[in-house]
């Protein structure tokens, strides 16, 4: 059975922070640092404390190059997180990073509230069945082949990067839907990082506001990642600020979700950012 929470409804007159946690031993940044339950859920218990909005639990390293792991052994590394976070904070929204239906069904009776799926429902399309059927939150992300091969020599149509994202977000909404996914339930994330060069993802911050057309919340990950390493020359430790000029960025063309590491810097971001660009919006 699954855990009875009360509805949460995210409304996005603000900037939500998502909160990331690896339960991973391999993961680009801190792969290994929260592997334990422990060490997992003092982490969760901090970023809250520090203003996350949303915990977004992986169990599977996906950075460029990562191998896959069983269903059986995600569920071992996150279901016990869920449930401990879940037991100390009935408020927090759980998101589990997770394209595997069988991981995604029990991390939803564990108390999860959001799938942040990176294929989109691709991989396995019964993820759709199981995120309609609970009425969850669904992360569609936009991913160019696997997390094996996505940055081996990826390229778009004439078209361009965005112009071909747009497309891919019409047909898995699309999709989506016809499983029984309630569209105000949908996120859309154009994936930085997975299956993109660094002048890829260059265009996708600068358009943007482009995503904004489907009238449907956008999450971005720009987390200390390649692309601002490869801007700055620094290895992953010292991305900080570059992370924070992308979170800034991406609050002025109209981001609505933002998954990173450090939640207390980004906090201070994202409170500036929101009374200056969201404090007339109207909620989507």
């Amino acid at each position: 059975m699954r855990v009875k929470n009360a509805q949460k409804n995210l409304k996005f007159g603000k900037t939500y922070i998502m909160g990331i946690l690896n339960v991973t031993p391999d993961s680009f940044y801190d792969g290994g640092k929260f592997f334990s339950i422990k060490a997992a859920v003092e982490r969760a218990k901090k970023m809250i404390a520090q203003g996350a909005d949303i915990i977004d639990i992986g169990g599977e390293s996906t950075r460029p190059g990562s191998l896959r792991v069983s269903s059986e052994e995600e569920k071992k590394r996150i279901l016990p997180v869920i449930e401990a976070i879940r037991k100390e904070n009935k408020e927090i929204i759980i998101s589990v990073d997770t394209y595997k239906s069988e991981v995604a069904k029990c991390s939803i009776n564990a108390g999860a509230d959001m799938i942040n799926d990176i294929s989109g429902g691709l991989f396995e399309p019964e993820i759709l069945n199981i995120v309609a059927q609970n009425d969850v939150y669904y992360v569609i992300m936009h991913i160019k082949g696997t997390p094996e091969t996505m940055q081996k020599n990826p390229c778009y149509s004439e078209k361009g990067v965005v112009n071909d994202i747009i497309e891919y977000f019409y047909e898995r909404i699309k999709v989506a839907e016809s499983y029984g996914i309630n569209r105000d339930k949908i996120i859309l994330d154009p994936g930085i990082g997975f299956g993109k060069t660094l002048e890829h993802n260059i265009e996708i911050l600068r358009d943007l506001d482009k995503l904004k057309q489907f009238k449907l919340p956008l999450l971005i990950g720009t987390s200390r990642k390649s692309m601002i390493g490869n801007i700055l020359n620094k290895q992953p430790a010292e991305r900080l600020y570059g992370t924070l000029a992308t979170v800034a960025l991406s609050i002025i063309k109209g981001v609505d979700i933002v998954r990173v590491h450090d939640v207390a810097e980004t906090r201070d971001v994202v409170l500036v950012l929101d009374a200056i660009v969201k404090s007339k919006q109207e909620n989507i």
